[in-house]
């Protein structure tokens, strides 16, 4: 529920029945703020909240940079499987610094505000991060796929050229997705400023336009069938492939094997797909903003945050290049002690 209340610019009131673009119209150029109303506004929860969002955010920071840092450290490591996964763990780093510190800035100084400039900004860097995390788990699973149904072809076709291609051939495709459905939003006028959501989501921007959104609307559902859908399917083809050869192969050895391949990839594209959907129907199910909020959490969040535990629990490449990282690092440390 949201109380249809006036929206403040710096100095004054606006009525709520007054529809104007984010700068004021006639001579005034006064740029108008949203309230980001968060998880909750209980003054005794701030410094809980403050504290486990602090926690998540470094966990997730500190556990992709360990895993970008062992791959690019180990040699065995410099494969396509491991150069997706290096470029995955940097989108996740961003992707929950789109969002995190604002938050943790507004929870510290226990303020709501953020400028439009700011939210159209959270907005278009939210969709690049999350269509990339989309478009390479959907390169992932190509590369398991090549290696599991072709594998004396493998090196020939995941050669490093296409390898990089295909990685700055995501990069462009979400940013030119971001921008069709960030562009839009400049056209909406607003009278109600306050999201009911932890950041800058679009669908709730939307909501609170006092203008047409039929385009907006029009906008959102074609880049997400092109970008979530279609790379959804491809994944889902690709497994349906793999699975297959995996049956062709007669040994239980030979089949444990070709499975550990894409067991660590199959888990984390189950957590971001099944958070997603989660995120989806509990949007479509309930009117309550905060059974969504709840659900974005998890899939902004919990599932950055957890994606680097579940490649070095399950990948003894990952988990032995990370102790030899540390070996090093505690090398390094020693010989420092010693000459101070």
């Amino acid at each position: 529920f949201l109380p249809q209340t006036c929206a403040y610019t710096h100095t004054h009131r606006i009525p709520a029945n007054f529809c104007s673009s984010p700068m004021e119209r006639g001579n005034q150029t006064r740029v108008r703020n949203f309230l980001l109303l968060g998880l909750s506004e209980e003054p005794g929860l701030q410094p809980l909240l403050f504290g486990l969002f602090l926690s998540m955010y470094l966990i997730t920071a500190f556990g992709n940079l360990l895993i970008i840092l062992a791959v690019s450290s180990d040699s065995h490591l410099h494969t396509p499987m491991y150069f997706f996964l290096s470029n995955l763990s940097f989108v996740d780093i961003c992707f929950t610094s789109t969002t995190i510190p604002k938050m943790l800035v507004n929870i510290q100084t226990q303020s709501k505000v953020i400028t439009y400039a700011g939210c159209l900004s959270q907005i278009f860097f939210f969709i690049v991060f999350g269509c990339l995390d989309n478009l390479l788990l959907t390169v992932m699973a190509y590369d398991r796929f090549v290696a599991i149904c072709h594998p004396l072809h493998y090196t020939v076709i995941m050669h490093p050229r296409l390898c990089g291609l295909l990685v700055l051939g995501s990069w462009c495709v979400s940013v030119m997705g971001s921008l069709l459905e960030t562009l839009p939003v400049l056209r909406l006028s607003f009278t109600n400023m306050e999201i009911p959501h932890i950041f800058c989501d679009l669908p709730e921007v939307l909501k609170l336009a006092c203008s047409d959104t039929f385009v907006n609307n029009i906008v959102v559902y074609f880049v997400t069938i092109v970008l979530a859908v279609f790379p959804f399917s491809g994944i889902l083809f690709s497994y349906a492939q793999i699975f297959s050869s995996i049956l062709r192969i007669s040994s239980a050895r030979g089949k444990y094997k070709a499975f550990s391949t894409c067991g660590s990839h199959l888990s984390v594209v189950s957590l971001f797909y099944g958070t997603g959907l989660g995120v989806y129907l509990s949007s479509a199910a309930t009117s309550s903003s905060r059974t969504s909020l709840v659900a974005s959490v998890m899939y902004t969040m919990v599932t950055p945050m957890l994606n680097p535990f579940t490649y070095s629990l399950r990948n003894r490449d990952i988990k032995g290049a990370l102790g030899a990282c540390l070996v090093r690092v505690a090398t390094v440390r020693d010989e420092v002690i010693g000459l101070s």
